[in-house]
């Protein structure tokens, strides 16, 4: 006899029963008081039963676990499993992760890593396979992996479904190397899911033609509504620097039924953020801070929709035959205080109040380097001869990811272009960290603040060269150096002296310590770097996004110097 059925009938005890619950239902948008039957990880049924253990809500809200549909683990410095161990404390059940930058540190074998660091955890990751390691032929990463790449992955059930396939003027213009990418994964059936940022007209008919169906670049409302209308599902993203999520909301006030297709994601977090503001309880703050946004649409946007859209009906609401993926309130309502008291994976208590339990046995072995690199150029190799009266500088804009392309004059010493702190333009230098071939770009940028000193990182989307800002030459090299020296980390730098570094030794992404550990190392990183005057937000994350060269507008990549994706490609750094 099967003993599912059996319990949901009440003819055997349940394993577990939460009991006087006040159910959030996703399909219904109303709350339910009643029991709730667990066997074997999945939910029996919802009533009166009785339980070989019970477990009283008091009538607090009892709703699905969170689901996070684009993430990108690597940016929280954490490994997987101390991931896992922070967000479950805020009701995170499952997440969507794009594991495209360890991919591109480590290739195949940082894929590996991150899968096999998955199991057993409190939550559950399902990987999208790296669409664009290198998200572009304008990057070099460790190992290019192509189409037979995509297949091997799906082949070993290391992926889920195509991660975001970033380079959209490839796919638009019909590459073919792209395009064998993409048609692998859908001959698979599998989710493809997209990055099209500033994309419309003909050019978005062009991108959605290879059957990707989601985005999470969107920015400005009108770009919102004009995906939606053309099918996609749309991931608002809210995360430590780039927060899209409130002003996209509106999108579901001039139509609720825009809701069904939109989705809250992170898409890159800090360890930080995790353990000062939280992960997916917080974007549901933010939405029911909006009093006129239904609280059972908000959390539909962060449970049913993302199961729905990556085609997992096992879970994302509380219902017979889902996993018992489920979290307790510490209130009897919905609202902008919301705050999570106990979690349950699969029917196991694993969190509660705070504190997370692991389990299970979780150590792994992380990848090393590929290469070491040793080839660093001196300062005087950094020097930028003058070519020009107007030349192009990097211009940050806070809260995006989007850069400007400004003209300004450059200043001058000795017939060489140098920092100038009085109009805040920095150097920024990129220099190869996986083949040692002693490669690197210059160029400027505006916009971070920096005085003195240097500050470098590991961290540089998506190929993870060394790249670094300072004021002068000296501090740079040393900064360099101590990237070199520690095989990835961050680090503030002034003249001949390192101020602060924390090294990352899991492909110079990530750390082996915890979140508040994490938390706590990059922060005094970030002192150090506001003691040279660094103004930006997050300035580390802010700088890694300065060598995607899949985003607009300017950008710097170690074997190219400037290039500017929407404006065709290699730019120079003088003004002709």
């Amino acid at each position: 006899m099967l003993k599912l059925p059996a319990v949901a009938r009440g003819d055997i005890p349940a394993d577990l029963v939460i009991k006087n619950a006040k159910i959030a239902n996703v399909f219904t948008g109303e709350y339910e008081l009643s029991d709730v039957a667990v066997h074997q990880g999945k939910i029996a049924g919802i009533g009166h039963y009785n339980a070989k253990t019970s477990y009283d809500a008091q009538g607090r809200v009892l709703i699905p676990s969170l689901i996070d549909g684009h993430i990108h683990i690597e940016d929280t410095m954490l490994t997987p499993e101390n991931f896992a161990l922070e967000s479950v404390k805020h009701g995170t059940g499952t997440v969507f992760a794009d594991p495209h930058e360890i991919a591109n540190a480590l290739g195949m074998s940082g894929l590996q890593f991150m899968f096999r660091a998955s199991q057993n955890l409190p939550i559950d990751i399902f990987y999208g396979a790296p669409s664009c390691v290198p998200a572009s032929e304008l990057e070099k990463p460790l190992d290019a992996l192509d189409a037979l790449s995509i297949h091997d992955m799906f082949t070993r059930r290391l992926t889920h479904h195509l991660g975001e396939m970033m380079n959209f003027p490839a796919v638009i213009n019909g590459d073919p190397e792209v395009w064998s990418k993409i048609l692998t994964a859908s001959a698979l059936n599998v989710p493809l899911t997209g990055h099209a940022p500033g994309v419309s007209g003909h050019a978005l008919n062009a991108y959605l033609s290879s059957g990707i169906s989601s985005d999470h670049e969107c920015t400005d409302i009108n770009e919102a509504r004009e995906k939606l209308r053309r099918g996609m599902w749309l991931m608002l993203r809210e995360g430590s620097t780039f927060r899209d999520l409130r002003k996209l909301l509106q999108l579901i006030k001039e139509n609720p039924l825009n809701a069904s297709r939109l989705m809250a994601v992170s898409d890159d977090i800090t360890a930080r953020y995790l353990v000062n503001t939280g992960h997916m309880d917080e974007k549901i703050r933010i939405m029911l801070s909006e009093k006129w946004l239904d609280p059972f649409t908000a959390l539909r946007l962060v449970t049913l929709n993302p199961a729905e859209y990556f085609g997992l009906h096992d879970r994302g609401a509380i219902a017979p035959s889902r996993l018992a993926d489920f979290a307790l309130l510490d209130s009897d309502t919905l609202d902008e205080h919301f705050t999570i008291s106990e979690v349950w994976k699969a029917g196991k208590l694993v969190a509660r109040d705070g504190d997370a339990f692991s389990m299970y046995d979780t150590e792994h072995t992380a990848p090393v380097l590929a290469v070491r690199t040793t080839n660093i150029p001196e300062p005087e190799a950094l020097a930028v001869h003058a070519g020009g009266e107007i030349m192009r500088v990097i211009g940050i804009q806070e809260g995006t990811a989007i850069t400007k392309t400004l003209t300004l004059a450059p200043k001058l010493e000795g017939g060489c272009v140098v920092p100038d702190s009085e109009r805040d333009i920095a150097k920024i230098v990129v220099l190869d960290r996986h083949h040692n071939s002693g490669k690197f770009s210059v160029g400027f940028v505006h916009g971070m603040g920096i005085r003195h000193g240097a500050i470098g990182s590991s961290i540089a989307h998506d190929a993870h060269n060394y790249v670094v800002i300072g004021m002068d030459d000296e501090s740079i090299h040393t900064a360099l150096c101590a990237l070199a020296g520690m095989g990835g980390g961050v680090v503030a730098a002034l003249g001949g002296d390192v101020r602060a570094e924390f090294g990352l030794p899991v492909g110079g992404l990530m750390s082996y310590l915890d979140a508040e550990s994490v938390s706590a190392g990059l922060e005094a990183v970030e002192n150090s770097a506001s003691e040279l005057g660094v103004k930006a937000g997050h300035p580390f994350m802010v700088m890694s996004f300065l060598c995607l060269s899949v985003i607009p507008a300017l950008r710097i990549t170690d074997i190219c110097g400037y290039v500017d994706i929407s404006s065709g490609g290699v730019q120079s750094l003088f003004v002709e």
